[in-house]
């Protein structure tokens, strides 16, 4: 009867916290060390020493209840990248401290232990200097980037996204990063993977890197505004555009 309880009491405590960050209590059993529980929750003797106000750190009681660093309930949707920005820590941080060999994938409902964060993660700003943008709209882009080029060398990724930057600051296109994804022009989408769905897919760590390098200042391009395969389309329009570069299967134009 007392497990079932414990086991409700549980499952209300995750659903309420889920998609957030909780102080955790790590109850010390017979011969741990502060070393030991330390390894346990990716973080140092140091710090659970600050956390607790231990004295000692070579003195710790069995049955002890101890502060560790937070736990975050991973909630639907969520990827690694997206919980990494919010406590200020890298993706790889995260995937060491929980053990986690594919950072692409999390289970909604896993319980993931916040690192102690080196750096704050500043918002990512526009080559002009003066647009921001907002973490929303890097997420967007990413996911676009990942639609798009996720097959094509890591500098292909990055061209795509420059060229979306590209039509940001151009006077043909529309002023922001999510009008410009999914602007429609004579009743025809700009990007297929707008029309198809696959904008909504979870971005890759590559598409994010790629997207954060690209508004960070990075152009393989050389300014274009646009690119195609020339294996998969037979548009006219865009084969009659000048050639900016060839970067991998994609043909990019101004």
């Amino acid at each position: 009867m007392r497990k079932s309880y414990i086991g409700i009491l549980t499952i209300i405590f995750i659903l309420l916290f889920t998609g957030q960050a909780m102080a955790a209590t790590h109850v010390v059993s017979p011969g741990e060390s502060l070393w030991l529980i330390a390894q346990e929750y990716g973080t140092t003797v140091e710090v659970l020493a600050e956390m607790n106000n231990l004295a000692d750190i070579n003195y710790i009681e069995a049955g002890q209840n101890l502060t560790v660093p937070d736990v975050h309930i991973v909630a639907p949707g969520e990827t690694l990248w997206k919980i990494s920005q919010k406590y200020g820590v890298t993706v790889q941080a995260l995937a060491t401290a929980n053990k986690i060999t594919n950072v692409n994938y999390i289970e909604a409902g896993a319980k993931l232990i916040i690192p102690k964060a080196t750096s704050s993660a500043p918002a990512p700003v526009s080559r002009s200097g003066n647009r921001t943008v907002s973490q929303a709209e890097l997420e967007l882009l990413a996911r676009l980037v990942h639609a798009e080029a996720g097959g094509e060398p890591y500098l292909g990724q990055v061209a795509v996204a420059a060229t979306v930057l590209n039509r940001v600051e151009s006077p043909l296109y529309p002023n922001s990063i999510t009008a410009v994804i999914y602007q429609v022009t004579n009743g025809y989408y700009q990007y297929s993977p707008v029309l198809d769905g696959r904008i909504n897919l979870p971005a890759t760590e590559s598409a994010y890197k790629a997207a954060l390098e690209a508004i960070n200042g990075a152009d393989p391009t050389n300014g274009a505004t646009g690119f195609y395969n020339p294996s998969k389309t037979t548009n006219q329009w865009v084969r009659s555009q000048p050639v900016a570069t060839v970067i991998g299967n994609h043909v990019f134009f101004y």
